[in-house]
């Protein structure tokens, strides 16, 4: 009988061998050539699985944005009882890959998204990713919001948006050692300390 192949599992293979690569190289180093040797399977296999060079990337991007929203799920689920607020520290926490296990997929990250601004498709993959990632804040500010005794009400989808960005800013900021990982952490614990916190409002009566 034929041998059967697992297509999944070889799309996945092939994504990890994008990524060590570009991690390596960059993401102009990323050729369909070295990504077969590194996965292991003929040329063959990788252009039956993606047709274009762009179509692997897209792919590979996927599977890191995958990646990443299963760790943060994983971390929820080890403490269901923890709080929104808590939650939300835990999820931006994962987001921002301040640790050091993940700095080889932050380097891979930051690749694509300086990639996507000159590829469409690659833009597209990012910009559903932090679509996800939004909502899923804006829901975690909105719950740990409900009890916070603040004089002006939080507007969760802005402080979403505001989170994402400063995770991005994070990361890179930690990659190129303008901040230490601590110190990223730091800045990211602080900011989320201040969502909760009564802001002070100037005394407009005088």
């Amino acid at each position: 009988m034929p041998k059967q192949v697992d297509h999944a599992d070889r799309r996945r293979r092939i994504a990890e061998a994008v990524c060590r690569i570009a991690d390596e190289r960059g993401l102009e180093g990323v050729t369909l050539r070295d990504v077969a040797a590194r996965a292991q399977v003929s040329m063959g296999a990788v252009q039956r699985c993606f047709r274009t060079k762009e179509e692997m990337l897209v792919f590979a991007l996927g599977h890191i944005g995958e990646r990443i929203s299963e760790r943060v799920q994983a971390r929820l689920v080890r403490s269901p009882a923890q709080s929104a607020g808590t939650a939300l520290g835990h999820a931006v926490t994962e987001v921002s890959l301040l640790q050091e296990e993940h700095r080889a997929e932050a380097r891979v990250w930051l690749a694509f998204v300086a990639q996507a601004a000159v590829s469409e498709a690659l833009a597209r993959t990012l910009k559903a990713n932090y679509a996800a990632l939004q909502e899923a804040f804006t829901r975690l500010i909105s719950e740990a919001g409900e009890g916070a005794d603040r004089a002006v009400p939080l507007d969760p989808r802005r402080e979403a948006r505001t989170l994402l960005a400063l995770a991005d800013g994070l990361t890179a900021h930690v990659l190129i050692g303008h901040l230490t990982p601590q110190e990223a952490q730091d800045v990211l614990h602080a900011h989320l300390g201040g969502l909760w916190e009564r802001p002070f409002l100037p005394d407009r009566t005088t």
